[in-house]
């Protein structure tokens, strides 16, 4: 018998699994490669929502417990993952960056955000006011992340490429039995995927679509990640990742028209140099409607529990909410009210 059973394996999955290992467990891994929203992500951790000036959920806790995080499976699968990039906020207006020295005296926000104005230097891009630096930010290549992870986990054959058939589950008291295999609990980390799990598909999971489309632009020559209605993020070899759309009605995974050319249109209002567009992706991110993840145990079965809900900032979460699972399960922990699928017991 082993430990676990985890069923996905995106930023969530992939932060409970490396907390099993931390710890010793044994698990297996069932992974359909249905759900694309972490390895299309835009991949930068940022602890500040750029559109209001605020700091994100426990940004602090979460960015302190990330990174050492990050830089610990770099250093484990030997390849270089994890990098410092500067985030600028551009200003379209006075307004804009009036507000922003006003958040800089905010206690919460004093620690992520320069209060020193930086003049853009860079003719491809049309900056009149000015940026504002975010403190603390860089980028995970989380393709490379995940599928560096992957292979590690082949060679250890805790790894099963196929989708998991939820009716094919026998719960007992002290284990689950899935076709012969059994497991002290089962972890399910589905995203959207989740909509199709029997268990938890009361819980409210809305989904939210986001497309990036990756241009080649050798004028630009940007170091940093630019943040206007949308991000600039410099992939390297004159490449970068343009987004993101937020779709919350359209819940297919193909990339579409109307997005491509909302993305050239945002982006043109500011970029003065001519571009390709080379690429185009999109994945559904799993959003809740109260913007919190989904994390506990099932009511009735209580070695069946989720890791859900991550939303746009599963990098900084995921490392967090990991923790806070596997206490609750291993330790007789507690769950924050605010993360705990309990909220949602009235919609079963």
């Amino acid at each position: 018998m082993i430990d676990y059973i985890i069923v996905g394996f995106g930023l969530a999955g992939l932060a409970f699994v490396e907390k099993l290992k931390n710890n010793n467990k044994s698990f297996m891994v069932y992974e359909n490669y249905s759900q694309k929203s972490s390895r299309v992500a835009g991949g930068l951790y940022n602890p500040v929502i750029l559109k209001r000036f605020t700091a994100a959920w426990l940004a602090s806790e979460q960015l302190e417990l990330a990174l050492p995080f990050y830089k610990n499976i770099q250093d484990n699968l030997g390849e270089a993952l994890v990098s410092e990039l500067p985030v600028l906020r551009r200003f379209n207006n006075i307004e804009e960056q009036n507000l922003w020295f006003e958040a800089c005296d905010k206690p919460v926000l004093k620690t992520f955000l320069s209060s020193e104005l930086i003049r853009n230097e860079n003719e491809a891009l049309d900056v009149p006011f000015h940026y504002g630096r975010v403190k603390g930010t860089g980028k995970i290549d989380i393709k490379k992340l995940l599928s560096l992870y992957v292979l590690d986990l082949e060679k250890k054959e805790s790894l099963i490429k196929e989708s998991l058939e939820h009716n094919e589950l026998a719960i007992e008291t002290d284990f689950i039995d899935y076709k012969g295999l059994r497991a002290k609990n089962i972890v399910f980390a589905e995203g959207f995927g989740v909509r199709n799990n029997p268990f938890f598909n009361y819980l409210p999971l809305q989904g939210n679509k986001g497309e990036y489309i990756i241009i080649k632009c050798k004028d630009l020559q940007l170091k940093e990640a630019v943040k206007s209605s949308i991000f600039i993020i410099p992939l390297g070899d004159d490449l970068y990742k343009v987004g993101a759309t937020y779709n919350n009605q359209d819940k297919t995974p193909d990339i579409t028209t109307s997005a491509r050319e909302q993305l050239q249109m945002k982006l043109e209002r500011f970029l003065k140099v001519d571009y390709e567009v080379v690429d185009q992706v999109a994945g559904i991110r799993p959003t809740i409607r109260d913007r919190r993840p989904l994390i506990g145990t099932h009511p009735e079965y209580k070695n069946m529990h989720i890791i859900n809900g991550l939303g746009s900032r599963g990098i900084l979460i995921g490392p967090y909410v990991a923790n806070k699972l596997y206490d609750f399960i291993e330790n007789d922990g507690s769950l924050d009210k605010e993360i705990d699928i309990k909220r949602f017991e009235n919609l079963r």
